[in-house]
């Protein structure tokens, strides 16, 4: 499917509902799953993706260098309810009006970034993190071509770097890309993912 005439806060809305689908989806046996992200089960990976919504939406607001705003919550016996609110909190406040000329604060990147590159950030955050909670359950992704196209474009950009790369900082680092690989494929792999290691048919 490929969606036409669109913007980046559009794509990024699209990406978060893919990722909502695919968390909901899992049952109450399912939050000790191991996933893609090393050391870490489904219900710590939705918590960290919890926090970053929460993060983003407070950053769109002009809040971004506040700490509390990134904690990942306490409250994880519902993982999928407190995700789901996080996420209607992000896409409420990218929704407003100028978002993408306004200056994001972004700790773990290190700055402050126009709108436009910190919803792109978000963007390719949530297609990755999508398809962990997906690897992790053995199901199928579906974004649509346009999405991962503006996902794609986006990791190419992370500077292959120490300082932002591994243990303890907010990309791993990347592994080879295969010739003839997918844009699904060339996303997981620029930040860092095996996808074949978890056996699933990845998107176009």
């Amino acid at each position: 499917m490929t969606v036409t005439g669109t913007d980046i806060v559009e794509l990024d809305r699209i990406a978060v509902h893919e990722a909502l689908r695919v968390v909901e989806l899992a049952e109450n046996t399912d939050w000790d799953r191991d996933t893609p992200c090393a050391g870490w089960n489904l219900r710590r990976l939705v918590a960290h993706m919890t926090a970053q919504h929460l993060g983003f939406a407070a950053a769109a607001r002009g809040a971004g260098l506040e700490a509390t705003h990134w904690q990942e919550p306490r409250d994880l016996d519902e993982p999928a309810r407190v995700h789901r609110a996080a996420a209607t909190a992000v896409l409420a406040a990218f929704a407003e009006p100028g978002v993408k000329e306004r200056e994001f604060a972004l700790p773990e990147l290190g700055g402050t970034f126009p709108g436009r590159l910190a919803v792109r950030f978000h963007l390719v955050d949530y297609t990755v993190h999508a398809w962990d909670v997906a690897a992790a359950l053995g199901v199928r992704l579906e974004l649509s071509d346009d999405v991962l196209g503006a996902a794609l474009a986006t990791a190419r950009r992370v500077p292959d770097d120490p300082a932002v790369r591994g243990p303890g900082n907010a990309f791993a680092p990347a592994l080879d890309v295969p010739g003839g690989s997918g844009p699904l494929d060339e996303i997981l792999r620029l930040l860092g993912r095996d996808p074949h290691r978890w056996g699933l048919t990845l998107t176009p």
